[in-house]
């Protein structure tokens, strides 16, 4: 396992900035305004030439531990539990606060090896600044500027010197019948339907911080777990997404672009709709989006437990599936309770399940003998008075399933007629709930335009 390296600080002090700067990748939301990280946020790293796990976490700060902010420095101290090494971020421009001190005595107690890295430190007179957290007593600190990329070539010796050598590399055996990639699961929904606090029950463990408070995760969190099968699964929670009218707000717009990203990155979409609420328009976008996008989506109908008449909520979710999600034939729909734990051992075997779909190949030769049966069943119209001859098809790939269709004038087959043989192509080998993308490949004329 690679060493977990967890940077630490007051709010504010450029903590996210080193995080993109040593990851080499701009992954966390970076804004002037303090308290923009709430969520801890992982991803691999190479500093001072050990391979680690970057974790870059909330802002420290004193507070009720039924609060935001108590429920920051909650995810903030777990992290610390997990960390082979602490980097403790001070702003060398502003200079040490109470808060700075405080901090410090709580991590000399703590059984971990901490570097202090005295950050904004750019400039003239920066290095002579950053002296000044010699007295938090945690030896020596190191003077960067992670905006302007400076004095990371001394952090980095830093680093490598606190981690030691890495151990030798276990060989890995020359026949492996597992080269395993995790499946990448996204989950995606409106403020406050309870995403969070599900990527917490799929864990067993209080990862993400939530609350009554909407709009409480404001970045896309990535998590390598494994679930019940044993099969890796890379999760991540996503900022709610409101109709982009509503959004004002430039902190807002990066945390729904952080979503985006991570929903064109998934194979599986899990949408939470709150079930008390019902599926609304919005929730149609975003469903409607992962769709464009070629996901598998699974639907997760969360606070179930809190619903009085089931068999009407249930009624009302099909019904507006079945008028406004015809792309999504069929999709899963998972009742559960996210707070109590009750259906969401249900939620996985549907991911897996929607996800193998979303794999699925079809061989030539049972495809064209399906595509034979449904020409013959219902041949294409007449366009222009001239008629289209579809010769055969082909699925030139999965991840979503793709159908390839070839003939004179395949190109200018009516939408309703495509809209058929993508029905018909789902019903024919059992795709619920899965996008299908249907491609018309013509032989035309190139003199039929001077004739």
């Amino acid at each position: 396992m690679a060493p977990t390296v967890v940077i630490l600080g007051r709010p504010n002090v450029g903590k996210s900035t080193l995080f993109n700067r040593l990851a080499q990748r701009r992954i966390a939301i970076v804004d002037d305004r303090p308290g923009v990280t709430r969520d801890r946020k992982e991803a691999p790293a190479v500093i001072g030439g050990r391979d680690v796990v970057l974790v870059d976490t909330a802002g420290l700060e004193e507070a009720p531990p039924d609060t935001v902010a108590g429920r920051m420095r909650a995810s903030s101290e777990a992290a610390l539990r997990a960390a082979d090494l602490v980097l403790f971020v001070v702003d060398a421009r502003a200079g040490l606060t109470p808060a700075d001190r405080a901090f410090a005595a709580w991590l000399r107690r703590a059984d971990v090896p901490v570097l202090v890295v005295a950050n904004k430190a750019e400039g003239r007179g920066g290095a002579a600044a950053a002296m000044e957290a010699f007295e938090l007593g945690l030896g020596e600190p190191i003077a960067v500027s992670a905006e302007h990329n400076e004095g990371l070539g001394a952090l980095h010796e830093a680093v490598a010197e606190a981690l030691g050598e890495a151990p030798p590399a276990e060989e890995e055996p020359e026949d492996t019948d597992d080269p395993e990639r995790p499946l990448r699961l996204a989950i995606v929904g409106r403020p406050n339907a309870g995403k969070s606090t599900l990527l917490n029950a799929l864990l067993g463990e209080k990862r993400m911080i939530t609350g009554p408070e909407p709009g409480l995760t404001r970045d896309a969190v990535a998590v390598q777990w494994r679930d019940s099968t044993g099969g890796r699964v890379r999760l991540v929670d996503t900022a709610g997404m409101r109709k982009k009218a509503r959004i004002e707000d430039r902190l807002e717009q990066m945390s729904v672009a952080a979503t985006l990203g991570a929903l064109k990155e998934a194979e599986v979409v899990v949408l939470v709709v709150d079930a008390l609420l019902g599926m609304d328009e919005q929730d149609l976008r975003i469903a409607r989006l992962a769709e464009r996008e070629g996901r598998a989506v699974v639907i997760a109908f969360n606070k179930w437990d809190a619903v009085e008449d089931r068999a009407a909520a249930r009624r009302r979710l099909d019904d507006v599936l079945a008028s406004s999600l015809a792309q999504l034939k069929g999709i899963a729909v998972v009742p559960l309770a996210a707070l109590t734990g009750r259906g969401v051992d249900k939620l996985m075997p549907a991911v897996r399940a929607a996800h193998a779909l979303w794999n699925r190949r079809i061989g030539t030769g049972e495809l064209n003998r399906w595509f034979e049966g449904v020409i013959a069943r219902h041949p294409p119209p007449l366009v222009d008075g001239r008629r289209i001859k579809l010769r055969y098809a082909t699925m030139p790939k999965a991840r979503p399933p793709t159908i390839a269709v070839f003939g004179t004038r395949a190109e200018d087959l009516p939408e309703d007629y495509r809209r058929y043989l993508v029905n018909a192509f789902r019903e024919a080998f059992d795709m619920p709930g899965v996008p299908i993308r249907l491609q018309c490949r013509g032989t035309r004329n190139p003199y039929a335009a001077e004739a």
